[in-house]
């Protein structure tokens, strides 16, 4: 019974770990050429990396919604980069 819990909760520190390491929002937007989707991008990182920090402060205790968040602002990101890409496609 102890090696289930032992295994249990080594599974839950991992899973946690992977949550709060996992890679930012990239930043692949020029900024020179769309410089407000580029600035978005930045606060993008910049809200992830806040939530990273929540995460450490809180032992990893938000319910799964500080790992929702984070997908969401990755979600965000891609988004800003396709909104670039549909703005260099029509000249802008």
């Amino acid at each position: 019974m102890k090696q289930f819990a032992i295994v249990g909760i080594l599974a839950t520190m991992a899973f946690a770990s992977s949550a709060v390491f996992a890679d930012p929002p990239v930043k692949n937007v020029s900024g020179k050429r769309h410089p407000n989707i580029a600035a978005a991008q930045r606060l993008t990182a910049n809200a992830y990396q806040k939530i990273v920090a929540a995460q450490e402060a809180n032992e990893f205790d938000l319910g799964g919604h500080a790992a929702k968040a984070k997908d969401l602002l990755d979600q965000a990101n891609s988004e800003l980069k396709q909104a670039a890409q549909t703005a260099n496609k029509n000249g802008k």
